[in-house]
């Protein structure tokens, strides 16, 4: 990820297998992550059972949040992917019981797919 990307908060890509290794003790036998962006220090992953967001806090780091969200409370989501103009692409998720959706912005050439993929499986 470049310097302005995670300035601007723009999520890239993380590997699944580094992802699966910060999250040991998490993830539940036999859960696979199968995409996961990283913005700055935040990690927003997709597995093939639910959502985890990772929000690091303070000048440390070591206060971590963690929500997660099961593929079963979500109730839409919208994709939109960079334009030959944009730097970036948008994903928004509406949780059930949540007022707000959940937005994030991602790096253009993100696995915007795979997360399509992700959430399209698990609501089959």
């Amino acid at each position: 990820m470049g310097l302005l990307d995670g300035l601007l908060g723009h999520g890239s890509d993380a590997a699944p297998e580094a992802v699966a290794q910060e999250l040991d003790g998490m993830l539940v036998p036999g859960e696979m992550v199968q995409v996961a962006f990283r913005v700055i220090r935040d990690l927003m992953v997709f597995t093939d059972r639910r959502m985890i967001l990772v929000d690091k806090q303070g000048v440390t780091g070591r206060k971590v949040s963690y929500l997660t969200v099961p593929y079963r409370a979500i109730t839409s989501f919208s994709i939109e992917n960079a334009g030959n103009f944009d730097l970036d692409s948008e994903l928004t998720i509406w949780v059930s019981g949540r007022p707000d959706p959940i937005s994030r912005t991602l790096k253009r050439g993100a696995d915007i797919r795979g997360i399509q993929r992700a959430i399209a499986a698990s609501l089959r």
